[in-house]
């Protein structure tokens, strides 16, 4: 396998991503961890680039970078200063990497064993932002699933509001 300086932004993306996730769900600050998922989110839509899905990348960078990752951290100091949480000390997370890693580990080797090497690349058409917006309102393709997604993400906002309220 040749190394190319494609395959070596997909290691340091994948890095990032990866790292960015391994840092939400180990860091004991909240804060923290919400800076942790804006790295991760940076790495995905790094790979968005890499896909060659300009428009992809641009919402994720725009929705889930900025808008969905401000909002976390807003939320985080303001519920922590109204409620007045003290951190707590988890003396299992050491174990619990070691698990996760182990597990990591052996999926790896899982997945390298199934496939020998990479596959193919196909071109990519040059309308694919057209295309994405003609899957997403097809009745044959996404329409279902995109709508109960902003259901999903209606209901949240409204238990959100009610929440608040209390």
């Amino acid at each position: 396998m040749t190394i190319t300086p494609v395959t070596i932004a997909f290691a340091v993306l994948a890095i990032f991503t990866l790292g960015g996730g391994l840092g939400v769900v180990s860091s004991r600050n909240m804060v923290h961890a919400a800076l942790y998922l804006v790295l991760a989110l940076f790495g995905v839509a790094g790979l968005y680039v890499l896909l060659e899905a300009p428009f992809l990348a641009a919402i994720q960078v725009l929705v889930y970078m900025g808008a969905i990752a401000v909002l976390i951290t807003i939320t985080i100091m303001v519920t922590r200063r109204i409620m007045g949480i003290t951190e707590s000390v988890n003396r299992q997370w050491p174990l619990a990497a070691g698990i996760a890693a182990l597990v990591a580990v052996t999926l790896g080797f899982v997945v390298l064993g199934l496939f020998n090497g990479l596959l193919p690349v196909a071109d990519v058409p040059p309308d694919n932002i057209e295309q994405l917006g003609a899957a997403f309102v097809s009745h044959q393709a996404y329409l279902l699933p995109f709508e109960v997604a902003s259901v999903l993400l209606l209901a949240a906002m409204i238990g959100a509001i009610v929440v608040a309220r209390d």
